[in-house]
């Protein structure tokens, strides 16, 4: 066992395998699927550059509801990524921005898009050479293989 965690163990300032499995794995995985679906990746990316009021955002992120970008923001919100902050006037101006977590966050966010454009073409082949395979199989290759 002793020789398995010396495999796993990490450089300073990552966390290693033991580290994670000696967590509760379910509110680990209910933080990464907050912070890990597309919305809220977009959002936290596009407040990356500073404060942006509501409707800013919705034009910046193309295909998201009022709903659902009024959930996510809700949502961040509550997770203390992002703050809303009201500006008393006629009518009011809300102002929503990363917190310091959310700033903090941004940083592996970045990384992942910039891998994800990195590796955009090996994955869109890659996807290719995998659909090209299934619909090689005949009816008869189908049936055996889900048998």
């Amino acid at each position: 066992m002793k020789a398995a965690q010396e495999r796993t163990s990490s450089s300073p300032g990552h966390t290693d395998v033991s580290d994670i499995e000696s967590h509760d794995c379910r509110a680990i995985s209910g933080i990464l699927s907050r912070i890990g679906d597309k919305w809220s990746v977009l959002i936290i990316s596009r407040l990356g550059d500073g404060p942006h009021r509501f409707n800013e955002i919705k034009r910046m992120i193309g295909g998201i509801s009022q709903r659902m970008l009024t959930l996510t923001l809700r949502n961040l919100e509550r997770d203390g990524l992002v703050s809303r902050t009201v500006t008393p006037t006629v009518p009011p101006r809300v102002d929503y921005a990363l917190t310091e977590l959310g700033r903090d966050l941004l940083v592996p966010i970045s990384a992942l898009g910039e891998w994800a454009i990195r590796h955009q073409s090996c994955i869109l082949a890659a996807r290719a050479r995998f659909d090209a395979g299934e619909e090689a199989q005949t009816p008869q290759q189908e049936r055996v293989s889900a048998g």
